[in-house]
C-alpha cells in the first residue's frame, strides 16, 4: 500500500512507522520530564529540610555567643554559686556592704567589665551583682534557656539571702532583659530595668528570619511580654534609635504589656553603642536613686 504525501508516495507501513516513532518519543520525553520535576521536587523538599533542621538543632548557636565572653574568665571572681548539676557560677561582687543589691544580666554576646563600670558610676548605691551565664566568661556548663532562667532563679535568691528584707533591682540587657523578665516574675523585684529588650525572641527571629515558620522551630524561647503582663513594679525601658537587633515594633509590643506608669528612654545610638552616651547613664542614674 502507499500513501501520498504532498507529490511524495510513500509506503503507507512507513508513514504508520514514522507516527509510531513520533508517540514513542513523545512518551519518552514525558517519561523524562516527569522524572526530572520529580527528582527537583525531591532535592528542594530534602535542602528545606536541611535547613529547618539546621535552624531548629543550631539554634543555640545562633543566640548564645560564650566564646566572645572569654576576657571575663581572666578577671578573678568574687562570686561563686554552685549548682545542683556541680556547675560553678563566677562573677563579681562590687560595692559590697550596701543594703541594697542590683543584679545585672548582659546580652548573649556580652562581656560584663564595661557593665561593672559603667555601674560604678550611676549606681553607687547598690551592691552589684554581675554573674556570668554558664559557659560564658569564667561560669561552667553550656548556655540553654532553661539552664539560664533557672539558674538566674538561684542567683537571685542568693542576693536575697545576703540582702535578707532589703531592696532588690533588676536589669537586664538585650538577651539578659529576658532574662530579667523572667525573674521578675517569678520573684519580687524593687526596680527593673530593660535595656533594648523585645517582646518575645521567636518574634525577633521573625523578624531576621521571615521565610522560617520561626514559631514552630523555636526552642529557646524568652517571652517578656507574656512573662511580665501581671507585673506592677517600676520599670525603666531604655531603647535606641536605630536598633538593628531588635526591631522597634517588638520593643512597641512589650510595652504594650507593661504598666502603664513604665518609664521609657530613647537614646541616640545603635543596639550595642548606645551604653556610650552620656543619656545612658543619666537614665540609670536617675531610676536607680
Amino acid at each position: 500500500m502507499w500513501h501520498r504525501r504532498g507529490r511524495a508516495i510513500i509506503p503507507v507501513d512507513a508513514a504508520r512507522g514514522q507516527r509510531r516513532y513520533a508517540a514513542c518519543c513523545f512518551h519518552l520525553h514525558g517519561r523524562v520530564d516527569l522524572k526530572l520535576i520529580l527528582g527537583l521536587g525531591v532535592l528542594i523538599a530534602l535542602i528545606i529540610g536541611a535547613v529547618l533542621a539546621g535552624f531548629y538543632f543550631g539554634q543555640r548557636r545562633l543566640i548564645y555567643y560564650p566564646d566572645m565572653t572569654r576576657g571575663d574568665a581572666t578577671i578573678a571572681s568574687t562570686f561563686d554559686l554552685v549548682r545542683p548539676d556541680g556547675v560553678h557560677l563566677r562573677g563579681w561582687v562590687d560595692r559590697p556592704g550596701q543594703s541594697r543589691a542590683l543584679l545585672y544580666f548582659g546580652g548573649n554576646a556580652e562581656t560584663l567589665q564595661q557593665a561593672r563600670a559603667l555601674l560604678a558610676e550611676c549606681c553607687p548605691g547598690w551592691t552589684a551583682y554581675l554573674v556570668p551565664y554558664r559557659g560564658y566568661g569564667g561560669s561552667d556548663g553550656e548556655p540553654s534557656r532553661d539552664a539560664i532562667l533557672t539558674d538566674a532563679l538561684a542567683v537571685y535568691d542568693e542576693v536575697a539571702r545576703r540582702h535578707s528584707g532589703q531592696p532588690v533591682a533588676l536589669v537586664g540587657r538585650s538577651l539578659g532583659s529576658g532574662v530579667a523578665s523572667w525573674v521578675a516574675s517569678q520573684r519580687t523585684a524593687t526596680k527593673l530595668v530593660l535595656i533594648t529588650p523585645f517582646d518575645s525572641l521567636s518574634h525577633v527571629a521573625k523578624s531576621h528570619y521571615p521565610w522560617l515558620p520561626v514559631n514552630l522551630l523555636m526552642r529557646e524561647r524568652y517571652d517578656s511580654a507574656d512573662w511580665l503582663c501581671a507585673r506592677t513594679q517600676p520599670t525603666l525601658v531604655i531603647r535606641a534609635t536605630d536598633d538593628e537587633v531588635i526591631p522597634s515594633k517588638n520593643t512597641d509590643a512589650l510595652l504594650l504589656a507593661l504598666p502603664t506608669s513604665t518609664r521609657v528612654v530613647t537614646i541616640e545610638g545603635d543596639h550595642n553603642n548606645l551604653s556610650a552616651n552620656p543619656a545612658y547613664i543619666e537614665a540609670l542614674r536617675a531610676f536607680l536613686r
